[in-house]
């Protein structure tokens, strides 16, 4: 798609008040594909306007009718679905059957659930006396990140929009492209004009400038969590409402009941998804000692299959940032089986898959998110040292048991400080509430709980 060289405010592309641009770049072959407005708090400030305007017309409109336009939204997404991969393939280096599988197509599904949920769910309801209402936040300030660029937007644009919200976007300054192509989605669906607003820029201005703005009702962020705190303590200030989606460390428990193989394999598949640049990558295996060899036999053989299968990491930084956890791996003591810091690729931002064998919990590779393609592989003695193990982070997003009997696999799930646990290798459910414990963050994302998440509370006695 060809960039737009301006904000999509109050229902039209509009010159951005700067001039400054941000150049988006191919992971792949480092090439720059296109150019977007660099925004400022004046852009931020015209679009919020617009969110404000909009609000009151958009939050009386029937759910009903809401629905019929996530609908069209939806129904414009399928359309539009091999374009969308192609965008996400070019601004994030994703290989294109994963952006035709998953960054297409797991935002389809769930702008689907939505505009079924805004049709069904229970806005009003009786209760002895009372009559309660579920009405809109107001102004919703949404701030997304790179690693699944469309999926996130309509993570949050889509239950906003179904509550009766207006919604400011600031996207990932690494791929705006996908946000654009967004905006462009939403005008066809026929959503009224300053009921979305889109504004590309870069975090610590555009996104500080949507995160600090008075008439923003509700901020609802993803990324990491250091920037998750700045803006948890910025809305705290104002007594203003946040859904913050933070960092993640998950574990993927493997008791000595469960298929060792089955295990391995479909882990080390999870860790090298989307070049390891997931916030629920189980990068934690955990296994215990008397199957522990096998298992790092069946992990370093799973990894070096996926080689040049897996994408580049967004960018330089980001490639430096792994590469140097890597290098940490190595001095803290722990064994090399497959990959390294070293770049397999001349060109592009490349990591090859990598795992870790004899890791110990406090090393540095266990405790801290890396984000890229790096498994870490530690041993346990039993099930009480694998619960300790896996708590044992400042993190709770999601993780994984495996065992022989799902009640044991539920036992020992229920137990764990985590938001998510997929048992025996769960599928993906746009209707499950995801979100973290701990520092993984504040609320949760999709189905009627990712709703609430933009809602307020009113009863009337009578």
């Amino acid at each position: 798609m060809k960039a737009h060289d301006g904000m999509y405010i109050d229902g039209a592309w509009r010159p951005a008040a700067g001039t400054d641009t941000i150049e988006v770049v191919n992971p792949v072959d480092e090439q720059v594909i296109g150019r977007v407005p660099a925004g400022t708090a004046e852009d931020v400030d015209a679009a919020v306007r617009a969110a404000r305007a909009a609000f009151p017309a958009w939050a009386a409109t029937p759910p009903a009718e809401r629905a019929a336009r996530l609908a069209a939204l939806r129904d414009i997404l399928v359309a539009r679905k091999d374009e969308i991969a192609e965008t996400v393939t070019a601004e994030l280096g994703s290989p294109l059957p994963f952006s035709q599988a998953v960054h297409a197509g797991v935002p389809i599904a769930v702008a689907g659930s939505y505009a079924e949920l805004a049709a069904t769910y229970a806005f009003e309801e009786k209760v002895g006396n009372s009559t309660v209402y579920q009405e809109p936040v107001g102004v919703v300030g949404a701030i997304t990140p790179w690693n699944y660029p469309l999926h996130q937007i309509v993570a949050k644009v889509a239950p906003a929009l179904a509550a009766g919200c207006t919604v400011v976007l600031k996207p990932a300054e690494d791929t705006p492209l996908t946000a654009q192509l967004f905006a462009e989605t939403v005008a066809e669906a026929g959503i009224p004009a300053g009921v979305f607003n889109l504004v590309t820029g870069l975090g610590p201005v555009a996104g500080q400038a949507l995160a600090e703005h008075p008439d923003v009702d509700l901020v609802s962020f993803t990324g990491s969590t250091a920037v998750g705190k700045r803006i948890g303590a910025t809305a705290g200030a104002a007594v203003k409402r946040v859904a913050l989606e933070l960092g993640g460390k998950s574990a993927n428990v493997i008791l000595p009941s469960a298929d060792l193989a089955k295990a391995v394999g479909v882990g080390v598949a999870n860790v090298m998804s989307n070049s390891g640049q997931t916030c629920s990558a189980w990068t934690r295996m955990l296994v215990h000692t008397a199957q522990y060899d096998e298992a790092v036999e069946l992990a370093a053989a799973a990894a070096e299959k996926y080689g040049d299968r897996i994408g580049p990491v967004v960018n330089a930084k980001q490639q430096a940032r792994v590469r140097s956890y890597i290098d940490k791996g190595v001095t803290e003591g722990a064994r090399l089986v497959v990959g390294g810091p070293e770049s397999p690729r001349e060109q592009g931002y490349f990591v090859s898959p990598t795992v870790f064998s004899d890791v110990t919990p406090e090393m540095t590779i266990a405790q801290e998110e890396i984000f890229g393609p790096v498994l870490s592989i530690i041993r346990y003695e039993d099930e009480a040292d694998a619960l300790r193990i896996a708590n044992g982070t400042v993190y709770g997003l999601a993780g994984a048991v495996w065992a022989g009997d799902e009640t044991e696999a539920v036992a020992f799930a229920r137990r764990l400080d985590t938001g998510q646990v997929d048992i025996n290798g769960g599928r993906f459910n746009p209707l499950a509430p995801f979100g973290g414990y701990k520092q993984s963050g504040v609320g949760r994302e999709l189905g009627a709980h990712g709703l609430s998440e933009y809602l307020q509370t009113k009863s009337l006695q009578f």
